[in-house]
């Protein structure tokens, strides 16, 4: 398995930028997922005091050291400017869930010299791999591609 995605599994506290209001983006869902993949999480979101019951962070910044790894999952035209807070803030360990991803994404992440997990999706390996993640895991596995 590819290193930065072994490392970013083996951070048992995550950041997660793409919680909504709603309660219906990924990142509400990815969220609640690996909480019960025995994560702990920390939702990111400038509006918002709580969300799903959690306390949620108005930035990276205010975070202060609890997570150890990020989890975006956002339009890729909004990634920059948390990839440039992410680097203020230490944050090395940073997944890009699918649909994050663009070209400039990626040209910002070369310019300030992370290197990002990206067109991939977090629930695929992060463990335990269950449902049709994991029915997903093993076609991959099978073909190439994990």
């Amino acid at each position: 398995m590819n290193p930065q995605i072994e490392s970013f599994i083996s951070s048992k506290s995550i950041a997660v930028v793409g919680f909504s209001r709603s309660g219906k983006k990924f990142g509400n869902m990815a969220g609640k997922e690996l909480i019960k993949r025995g994560y702990e999480i920390f939702p990111v979101h400038p509006d918002i005091s709580e969300i799903e019951g959690m306390a949620c962070y108005p930035s990276l910044k205010s975070l202060s050291g609890k997570a150890d790894a990020l989890l975006v999952s956002i339009p890729p035209a909004n990634v920059p400017p948390v990839l440039e807070e992410a680097v203020q803030n230490g944050f090395s360990k940073i997944w890009l869930q699918q649909g994050s991803w663009s070209k400039e994404v990626q040209e910002t992440a070369d310019r300030l010299g992370l290197k990002v997990v990206s067109k991939k999706c977090i629930l695929m390996y992060a463990p335990p791999v269950t449902s049709v993640h994991k029915f997903h895991r093993t076609i991959k596995s099978i073909f190439g591609g994990l």
